[in-house]
């Protein structure tokens, strides 16, 4: 058919099911927003900062398991894509950026808006294409889902002149994907899934370390499956939050900086030490050459290079996930009906750690604690179809250690970049994924005001979300730093509580406003704003001066860990 690049560019998204991109217009990007105008079968979510659109691109890709899009304009519109771009390259989210380029006769010129990103993006993405004929659209588009979305998944940018998307085609969307150098593993070597099984099944303390590529992998059930037959502890990363139910006996918690003590001394006192789609994050191993000492390690990872990048792999298994742990699983259940032993004594050794060190905190008659909000919000949320996003910082690991997560792709978060304002934006993105769950923010003052105005994204595309505020008035964890390893020098931190009006603000764009200032208030005030069908914002006004623990201080071994120490009468346990 003959149409215009723009034309051609929304024929090869419908071509590969996308059926909601999220971006705003602008200069470069003119003539496909132009073709949207003539008709696609693609829903345009209209941000309000290109920003926010790559966010909201990876809360859907997160939510759902596929390919975000986000589009933007040349120059700046392409600029603010890159935090969302890097934010993706690290946490390994499947992402096509699209976005518009000054006319091929202009690039090279310093032209207004004109703006080298694929330059720019370079040590950040996958791999990113300058098309300069309309005819290599198709199959440019094609490659760039499949790059995006196989293999290790993340981002990918396609940057289009405009004098490309202005250009008549004669269009067709390839059948197949024409890329003779990209090659990422399709098959596990069954050797090395044996021996790993054999090891596993004969060790006396094995524990499932599970990261991120778990979920980006589809390997969930697998998962489960592999754990149950083994009966295999699971400690599950910040990323890997919800690839396992939380609610299942044989989940131990989350490892790292803020893990919980028993889910540390599990990974550290381990014999055989089995990363699944883990990468050895240094918040979770602390110092590295203390870590999990003795352990044989095992790793699946569908990305060789990170096999023995940080930590050496006594057994390295290569390959998808989902194969690699079905295998696996397969394997174990044959041990075990030959009589291996399965690890009791460690079991109740793990589960008398998770009884002897359980998270506190203390309450207090003046302040709201944000953990009674997170505890309130797990209350009122539990066994129900919900999504919960973060913001960064201190009540990102409340969230973690406070809301349990019961389905895959029900928690997420920035981890790798670690992004504030990463929240808001990306639950419009997964609500527009999954419209029929109810999506909450989990977000920090700080946080909340980087990306505060997405919240008419969210009114007026009909993508409600509930935003509980975890509001401290500080910039939360920086403050916390401050007080620890600063001498208690604040420097900048301070936000107050009362400026902006989170609740009124709220109102101004179209949604609705609540203020909680004691525990009280709190379970009705979250009940109503998960009962509405609008967006919501519920203002939780918590002490300012509670801080996250546990806590490994940066660079100490995973075992040096800073406890909450003050155990007076007004201790509140969290039990497992």
């Amino acid at each position: 058919m003959t149409m215009t690049g723009g034309d051609a560019i929304l024929r090869s998204l419908e071509a590969e099911d996308v059926d909601v991109m999220f971006g705003i217009p602008g200069g470069a990007i003119m003539p496909t927003y132009d073709a949207m105008a003539r008709g696609t079968a693609v829903r345009h979510v209209l941000a309000r900062h290109e920003q926010g659109a790559g966010h909201m691109a990876q809360g859907y890709a997160r939510a759902s398991g596929r390919v975000g899009v986000a589009i933007a304009t040349s120059g700046p519109g392409a600029t603010n894509l890159v935090t969302p771009i890097a934010d993706a390259w690290m946490d390994s989210t499947p992402l096509v950026c699209i976005t518009g380029q000054v006319r091929s006769s202009l690039i090279g010129t310093d032209a207004f808006q004109e703006c080298d990103i694929t330059g720019i993006t370079m040590p950040i993405v996958k791999h990113s294409w300058l098309v300069q004929d309309a005819r290599e659209l198709g199959a440019t588009l094609k490659a760039a889902f499949h790059v995006a979305r196989s293999g290790r998944c993340g981002p990918v940018l396609v940057d289009i002149p405009r004098d490309v998307q202005e250009a008549t085609v004669d269009f067709s969307y390839p059948a197949e994907v024409d890329l003779p150098g990209w090659r990422p593993p399709t098959k596990v070597h069954p050797l090395q899934v044996r021996e790993a099984a054999r090891v596993i099944a004969t060790a006396r303390k094995p524990v499932l370390y599970v990261g991120g590529g778990t979920l980006n992998g589809d390997a969930c059930a697998e998962l489960l499956r592999l754990a149950e037959a083994g009966s295999l502890p699971v400690v599950t990363t910040l990323m890997g939050k919800s690839a396992f139910p939380e609610t299942h006996e044989l989940h131990f918690g989350w490892p790292g900086m803020h893990g919980a003590k028993w889910s540390n001394l599990a990974l550290n006192s381990c014999d055989v030490l089995v990363a699944i789609g883990a990468r050895f994050d240094d918040r979770v191993t602390g110092k590295l050459s203390a870590f999990a000492p003795g352990a044989t390690v095992v790793h699946l990872d569908i990305d060789p290079a990170e096999i023995s990048k940080l930590r050496d792999a006594d057994i390295p298994v290569v390959g998808p996930l989902r194969t690699a742990v079905a295998a696996l699983a397969d394997e174990v259940v044959r041990h075990r009906a030959e009589h291996a032993p399965v690890p009791e004594t460690w079991l109740a050794q793990l589960r008398a750690w998770r009884e002897q060190y359980p998270l506190r905190y203390g309450t207090s008659e003046e302040w709201l604690k944000p953990q009674q909000v997170l505890q309130s919000l797990q209350r009122l949320t539990a066994g129900s179809d919900v999504i919960v996003t973060t913001g960064v910082g201190q009540h990102q690991m409340w969230a973690m250690q406070y809301v349990l997560s019961e389905r895959p792709r029900s928690f997420i978060t920035s981890g790798g970049l670690g992004t504030m304002g990463y929240g808001i934006p990306a639950a419009i993105g997964a609500k527009a994924a999954r419209p029929e769950a109810k999506v909450v923010c989990v977000d920090g003052d700080g946080c909340f005001q980087m990306t505060a105005q997405e919240l008419v994204t969210a009114t007026l595309e009909d993508l409600p979300i509930v935003v509980v505020l975890v509001n401290n008035a500080h910039l939360g964890m920086v403050t916390q730093w401050q007080d620890m390893f600063f001498d208690g020098r604040r420097s900048h931190v301070h936000l107050t509580s009362q400026l902006p009006d989170y609740a009124r603000l709220a109102e101004a764009y179209g949604g609705v406003g609540m203020v909680v200032t004691d525990e009280a208030q709190l379970d009705a005030a979250l009940a109503e704003a998960l009962e509405l069908d609008r967006t919501v914002v519920v203002d939780c006004r918590v002490d300012p001066a509670e801080q996250v623990f546990p806590m490994i201080p940066a660079g100490a071994a995973a075992l040096d860990m800073l406890e909450y120490s003050d155990a007076g009468e007004n201790m509140e346990v969290r039990a497992l």
